[in-house]
Protein backbone atom coordinates (compact mmCIF):
# COMPACT_ATOMS: atom_id res chain seq x y z
CA UNK A 1 0.00 0.00 0.00
CA UNK A 2 1.37 3.38 -1.01
CA UNK A 3 1.70 6.06 1.64
CA UNK A 4 -0.01 9.35 0.73
CA UNK A 5 2.18 12.36 0.01
CA UNK A 6 3.02 14.43 3.04
CA UNK A 7 3.93 18.08 2.96
CA UNK A 8 7.61 18.73 3.55
CA UNK A 9 7.35 21.50 6.15
CA UNK A 10 10.98 22.64 5.81
CA UNK A 11 10.62 23.04 2.06
CA UNK A 12 7.26 24.77 2.52
CA UNK A 13 8.86 27.26 4.89
CA UNK A 14 11.59 27.99 2.36
CA UNK A 15 8.96 28.58 -0.34
CA UNK A 16 6.96 30.94 1.86
CA UNK A 17 10.15 32.81 2.70
CA UNK A 18 10.90 33.24 -1.00
CA UNK A 19 7.36 34.48 -1.60
CA UNK A 20 7.79 37.02 1.22
CA UNK A 21 11.00 38.31 -0.38
CA UNK A 22 9.18 38.57 -3.71
CA UNK A 23 6.35 40.50 -2.06
CA UNK A 24 8.78 42.98 -0.53
CA UNK A 25 10.44 43.58 -3.89
CA UNK A 26 7.02 43.87 -5.59
CA UNK A 27 6.35 46.95 -3.46
CA UNK A 28 9.83 48.47 -3.38
CA UNK A 29 10.70 48.19 -7.08
CA UNK A 30 7.76 50.20 -8.49
CA UNK A 31 8.45 52.92 -5.91
CA UNK A 32 12.08 53.11 -7.05
CA UNK A 33 11.05 53.18 -10.73
CA UNK A 34 8.46 55.89 -10.04
CA UNK A 35 11.05 57.93 -8.16
CA UNK A 36 13.46 57.62 -11.07
CA UNK A 37 10.84 58.82 -13.58
CA UNK A 38 9.92 61.78 -11.38
CA UNK A 39 13.56 62.96 -11.35
CA UNK A 40 14.59 62.52 -14.98
CA UNK A 41 16.83 65.59 -14.91
CA UNK A 42 18.90 64.20 -11.99
CA UNK A 43 22.34 62.77 -12.87
CA UNK A 44 21.54 59.46 -11.12
CA UNK A 45 18.35 58.91 -13.16
CA UNK A 46 19.70 55.97 -15.22
CA UNK A 47 21.35 54.04 -12.33
CA UNK A 48 18.23 54.39 -10.15
CA UNK A 49 16.00 53.27 -13.02
CA UNK A 50 18.23 50.27 -13.67
CA UNK A 51 18.17 49.41 -9.95
CA UNK A 52 14.36 49.50 -9.96
CA UNK A 53 14.12 47.34 -13.08
CA UNK A 54 16.55 44.78 -11.65
CA UNK A 55 14.46 44.69 -8.47
CA UNK A 56 11.28 44.12 -10.49
CA UNK A 57 12.85 41.25 -12.43
CA UNK A 58 14.15 39.79 -9.16
CA UNK A 59 10.63 39.97 -7.66
CA UNK A 60 9.19 38.00 -10.58
CA UNK A 61 12.02 35.47 -10.39
CA UNK A 62 11.56 34.95 -6.65
CA UNK A 63 7.78 34.60 -7.02
CA UNK A 64 8.17 31.80 -9.58
CA UNK A 65 10.90 30.18 -7.52
CA UNK A 66 8.78 30.37 -4.36
CA UNK A 67 5.72 28.91 -6.07
CA UNK A 68 7.79 26.07 -7.48
CA UNK A 69 9.27 25.34 -4.06
CA UNK A 70 5.83 25.33 -2.43
CA UNK A 71 4.50 22.97 -5.10
CA UNK A 72 7.49 20.65 -4.59
CA UNK A 73 6.86 20.62 -0.84
CA UNK A 74 3.26 19.52 -1.34
CA UNK A 75 3.50 17.16 -4.29
CA UNK A 76 7.14 16.06 -4.34
CA UNK A 77 9.78 16.47 -7.03
CA UNK A 78 8.81 16.20 -10.67
CA UNK A 79 10.17 12.99 -12.19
Amino acid sequence: MKEPNRTNKDLLGKGVQRMAIALIFMFISPAIIHSAFKNQDHPLYIPILILGLIGAVFAIFMAFRGLRTIMESMFGKKK
